[in-house]
């Protein structure tokens, strides 16, 4: 199952104290004692797995490794090994501690989230004309710590969004080599689905219901993943008594949730139309031309009802490409 939001505690390491050490030769006595290493530091790392959050199931705290102490002869202490993890591309990092936030845009981006701290002075740098056997050191820094919250938005470039049983699942199988699930019962998709389309990532966003965006139902959850969508395809069945009741449903929660996404470009997608006689079809069209510009038909049994689909899919790639 996706895991698409997870708290942790991040703690960077500690920086090793200097050292208090002096050379026995002589004519050469005076203090040699090494600096302190530099603490580990932890590293989120942008990657294209949507699943990567996986990893915080059962793993809540990261810890980086502290810096060694300072050593005699001059030898630092050696630095502690940095963490790095990875976090899908479209997660946004909630430092719940700072209350600032940042997001990972880029598959290979790194974030530092917490620094090690650096490591003590030892007492070879206290040196001086007239402190010539200094026995002062410093401690290490401590590293930084804090409570993140990691929360996946996806990025894809088409979003469907419809009611449960609208067919999202089908119509992202038939686009795409995706293996969604597909039943005639509300709630089949209990997570965010994705395909290709050639260049463009598809993303079939579980059913949303009349109040989503104030937590009711599944699609609550979800909603998160439609805000970084380019394009929405707004599926409706044919089958439901009421297609206009069932596009302003969507409509409301998905600009209750984020009035942004009133704006988006939508295709209004009236799926299911090989269940009903073509003049209903005809009458239905019409119906929906009122609610959207841009209305097309499909059926599962008809190819050519989606081409209409697959041609406003080639322009979003077209134009995805020459930007």
């Amino acid at each position: 199952m996706l895991l698409d939001e997870v708290q942790i505690k991040v703690a960077a390491g500690h920086g090793g104290r200097g050292a208090v050490t002096f050379n026995n030769l002589k004519m050469a006595q005076g203090p040699t004692g090494g600096n302190g290493g530099k603490g580990g530091s932890v590293i989120f790392e942008g990657v294209s797995d949507l699943g990567a959050l996986a990893q915080f199931r059962y793993q809540k705290d990261l810890v980086a490794d502290d810096g060694g102490i300072g050593h005699a002869s001059f030898v630092d202490g050696p630095d502690g090994k940095d963490l790095f993890f990875k976090i899908p591309v479209g997660t946004v990092i909630h430092n719940l501690t700072t209350g600032q936030d940042r997001e990972m845009l880029a598959i290979g981006e790194k974030i530092l989230v917490a620094k090690g701290g650096y490591g003590g002075k030892g007492n070879f740098k206290f040196r001086s004309a007239t402190n010539t056997t200094p026995k002062e050191f410093q401690p290490g820094l401590p590293g930084e710590h804090f409570d993140i919250l990691l929360e996946l938005k996806m990025i894809a470039d088409v979003g469907f969004v419809g009611l449960p049983n609208a067919g999202k699942s089908t119509l992202l199988n038939l686009l795409t080599n995706a293996k969604s699930k597909v039943a005639n019962y509300p709630f089949t998709t209990l997570e965010p689905n994705l395909g290709a389309y050639y260049d463009l990532v598809l993303a079939d966003i579980p059913g949303l219901i009349e109040g989503a965006s104030e937590g009711r139902g599944l699609g609550h959850k979800f909603l998160r993943h439609i805000e970084r969508t380019k394009t929405i395809f707004h599926l409706v069945s044919v089958e439901s008594p009421d297609i206009g009741k069932d596009y302003e449903t969507i409509r409301s929660e998905l600009t209750a949730y984020n009035p942004e996404l009133a704006q988006k470009p939508e295709t209004l997608i009236l799926t299911k139309s090989d269940t009903i006689t073509e003049t209903e079809l005809k009458k239905l069209l019409s119906q929906a031309k009122k609610l959207s510009p841009q209305v097309f038909a499909l059926s599962i049994i008809d190819d050519k009802s989606l081409e209409p689909i697959k041609k406003i899919l080639n322009e979003i790639a077209e134009a995805k490409r020459k930007a």
